[in-house]
């Protein structure tokens, strides 16, 4: 289903789209280090934030999954997203509940693992404006799992 950003929809052309939103996350975020996403369900000024990004707009979005894909591959053996649950929260509030868990590309191997949620507020054309992510843990705690010998964190 392809919709405008101010596209009017009926509750079930809502519904119908709104469904095709999680299918898409499920889909695409367990395989996020691996390849893009599609973008076609995101508006143009899409705000992310978690804690330690904060920025508007689709350009800016696509650079931070590339950023993913690109820093997975340069600093990990072996990288995952496991999501564990997507689903409709609010009539426009997606949540989804995921792991990110991987081995570090140094000699010791440690292990990086943490929880978090992610939270997307779609319009009424049922494309994604907000999309919030908070973590189990905060960065600084992530972080200090690089220097720990395998084992969770």
């Amino acid at each position: 289903m392809s919709v405008s950003e101010n596209q009017s929809l009926s509750e079930s052309e809502y519904q119908a789209q709104l469904d095709h939103v999680i299918k898409t996350l499920k889909e695409e975020l367990p395989t996020l280090f691996e390849r893009d996403i599609s973008y076609e369900i995101y508006t143009q000024d899409i705000y992310f934030q978690d804690l330690v990004n904060n920025f508007k707009g689709k350009f800016n979005y696509r650079i931070v999954f590339w950023t993913l894909r690109f820093h997975a591959q340069l600093f990990f053996t072996d990288i995952h997203f496991d999501l564990h649950d997507t689903q409709q929260v609010a009539k426009h509030i997606i949540k989804a509940h995921w792991t990110v868990r991987g081995t570090l590309r140094l000699p010791w191997k440690p292990q990086v693992f943490f929880n978090g949620d992610s939270t997307y507020t779609l319009t009424e054309s049922g494309l994604i404006y907000n999309h919030l992510d908070t973590w189990d843990r905060k960065p600084s705690e992530v972080l200090k799992q690089f220097f720990k010998r395998g084992g969770k964190g």
